[in-house]
């Protein structure tokens, strides 16, 4: 069953929909050509919005924290993308290491942790949790809500200090989902025979959305050069700022002028278009993720004319880390509500394959403000359609499948900028 959505069955994308169903062979085609020449990141999850005159990704998450959303008809489907996956690195993989978030209380996540357990051993694998907490020194249950329990454990260099793993558990491949924002453990340096997926370079001590989005950008105009659309469509205009510090009113400058730039640029286009709603951007911390740092700014001013409560916000990251690199992102308006909340569709992809999404829904936000914030909640049926194929034959905008395939596609897109970017980054692009 697809809640009821604004523009799941209406809509002014109905150009662009059909402009993409009409080139599905071509698209396939394309995506399989250029998974020939470059390596889909492990899992993602790609965070849209459809403002109705556009659709595009405005965050791309490496170390995704959601799967317990995914509705449990998606399952299989994320099963057989996780088969795919592993057999790329390790075909006889018997064991994996799952290195989870520090943070042990949020069950919520914890329940995303179990539901990643399950996928992976039903492609075979004995599962078990390692610890990057310094708390952890021996084996730790931690019961959940629905009565299953995990156990973490602390983590153990081999001998020879080439490998990693647990007590009496040797894995051939670690899978983190822990995005690094606090920096680099050196327990996870140098290691030599086993992979470690993502690799350290896409966690966010080392990664920056603005390299993310020059990636994307890239993609986006062979993309849209191949289906005949204006990239702008399917892309956000973005800019960034190095050496800002809100507490110390540094870098204001920079910012002021950017948001300048970039809303001359947004109105020319609405123009072009006849779109009639205000710009505004998104100001948010270049690394980092959980919704933090981030503000929307309609008018150079505001980044200037900041009261304390709103320095502090911008300042501070997720485990106490300063900004000071800043993305400055052309906001997308979200046109998509449920049961009158504004909501905007997440995409779940590992390996090349969507394997599902929700919507993230937000009773207390507006159509221009960040949904990734506390008081959101998660609706995973609209994506329970996701495996009904698209009808050709449907008017554009009359039918759910199709909304949701052009949703994986420009999904995709992000993933494939994040195989590029993964690749531009790469500080020993040799081993490969």
């Amino acid at each position: 069953m697809v809640p009821h959505l604004v523009t799941a069955l209406n809509g002014p994308l109905l150009d662009l929909e059909k402009k993409i169903l009409t080139a599905t062979p071509a698209i396939e085609r394309w995506f399989r050509l250029e998974w020939q020449e470059h390596t889909p990141p492990f899992y993602c999850s790609v965070d849209l919005r459809n403002a109705g005159f556009k659709l595009a990704p405005v965050d791309t998450n490496l170390f995704p924290g959601g799967f317990n959303n995914l509705s449990p008809e998606m399952l299989p489907l994320a099963v057989q993308a996780a088969m795919a996956a592993i057999e790329k690195y390790c075909p006889d993989a018997k064991n994996l290491l799952l290195i989870p978030e520090a943070h042990t209380r949020n069950t919520f996540y914890l329940q995303n942790i179990a539901r990643l357990i399950q996928i992976f051993r039903q492609t075979g694998l004995n599962v078990r949790l390692g610890s990057l907490s310094p708390d952890i020194t021996a084996p730790t249950p931690i019961e959940l809500p629905d009565g299953t329990t995990l156990t973490l454990e602390p983590l153990e260099r081999s001998h020879n200090g080439r490998r990693l793993g647990l007590k009496n558990f040797d894995p051939c491949t670690i899978l983190l989902n822990n995005d690094l924002s606090s920096g680099l453990p050196a327990i996870l340096e140098n290691l030599h025979e086993q992979n470690l997926l993502p690799p350290l370079h896409a966690g966010w001590a080392v990664r920056r959305k603005t390299n993310h989005f020059a990636a994307y950008d890239e993609v986006v105009k062979k993309f849209a050069k191949m289906i005949d659309v204006d990239p702008w469509m399917l892309n956000p205009y973005f800019m960034k700022c190095d050496n800002v510090n809100f507490n110390e009113n540094t870098g204001e400058d920079c910012l002021a002028s950017n948001v300048d730039t970039l809303l001359a640029k947004m109105r020319k286009k609405y123009k072009e278009y006849g779109i009639k709603e205000k710009p505004f951007v998104i100001v948010k911390a270049d690394a980092g993720t959980y919704g933090m740092g981030i503000m929307t700014v309609h008018d150079a001013s505001e980044v200037k004319d900041l009261n304390r409560k709103q320095r502090n916000k911008m300042a501070v990251i997720k485990d106490g880390l300063e900004v000071t690199d800043v993305i400055i992102q052309e906001g997308v308006p979200t046109f998509e509500h449920i049961n009158e909340s504004v909501a905007e569709p997440v995409v779940y992809m590992i390996d090349r394959y969507v394997v599902g999404g929700f919507y993230r829904v937000h009773a207390d936000r507006g159509n221009d403000e960040n949904l990734n914030a506390p008081g959101a909640h998660f609706v995973p049926l609209a994506f329970a359609h996701q495996h009904a194929l698209p009808d050709y034959q449907a008017k554009p905008g009359t039918a759910a499948p199709n909304r949701f395939y052009i949703y994986g596609v420009v999904a995709r897109l992000a993933l494939l900028a994040a195989s590029l970017e993964m690749e531009k980054t790469d500080p020993n692009p040799e081993v490969y």
